[in-house]
């Protein structure tokens, strides 16, 4: 398979985002046979992510080729970046080819403000569901969410399990099998409050509260 040949996935990184979003489907993706992985933002200067992690984008929205797969992340300083014209002009225009239109938590929102997501169900973080309902999209509590071609995933974490998810599309449930075999993607997470469900009113308002915190703090910067 030639360079032409090969399926593209093109993951928007950007100042601010919470990089397990992003990093988390990039493991999975960069195992899979055939395909090139453009790491995107508008220049090719480092891009400095919510947990201080420095990432070096590799393409940029002027230079981005025509992609089968198309992903953004969310993040605690999506706020300074989510209304951005030339983000939201980038995903309609590759949306608008693109085999599979994604999202990994907040990376949800991007997508319905460029108007990718009016009538379709997708999943958020939590922390998200109600901002992302006054957009007009359904709004699931699944972990993954498949509606067409509208792949989304929810919280941070859930990123691992939508980049299995499109490994098999893309390549067969074999394939992905072994990748999380790979991985040892095997949760047993020490608590379990991983959902506001499971954690509980008292726990769910401290959570908010810390990200309050941090999100005044990423704003203030």
């Amino acid at each position: 398979m030639t360079d032409s040949q090969k399926r593209t996935i093109g993951l928007v990184f950007y100042p601010g985002m919470t990089s397990l979003d992003i990093v988390g489907p990039q493991q999975v993706f960069s195992a899979l046979p055939g395909i090139q992985i453009h790491r995107i933002w508008k220049t090719l200067d480092p891009i400095k992510t919510d947990d201080g992690m420095m990432v070096l984008p590799d393409t940029t929205f002027e230079n981005c080729p025509r992609l089968d797969v198309v992903c953004i992340g969310g993040g605690i300083g999506q706020a300074a970046v989510v209304d951005d014209p030339e983000v939201l002009e980038f995903l309609r225009k590759q949306g608008s080819t693109a085999k599979f239109i994604t999202s990994v938590c907040g990376g949800s929102e991007f997508l319905a403000k460029a108007g990718l997501l009016q009538g379709y169900r997708a999943a958020t973080h939590w922390a998200a569901r109600q901002q992302l309902a006054a957009l007009g999209v359904e709004v699931a509590t699944e972990r993954v969410v498949i509606d067409h071609n509208r792949i989304t995933g929810g919280g941070v974490t859930a990123g691992i399990d939508f980049g299995l998810t499109i490994a098999s599309i893309l390549c067969g449930e074999e394939t992905a099998k072994v990748i999380q075999l790979l991985l040892e993607y095997n949760p047993a997470p020490p608590f379990d409050v991983g959902s506001p469900e499971k954690a509980g009113a008292e726990l769910v308002n401290k959570a908010m509260f810390f990200m309050q915190g941090a999100s005044n703090l990423e704003l203030a910067k």
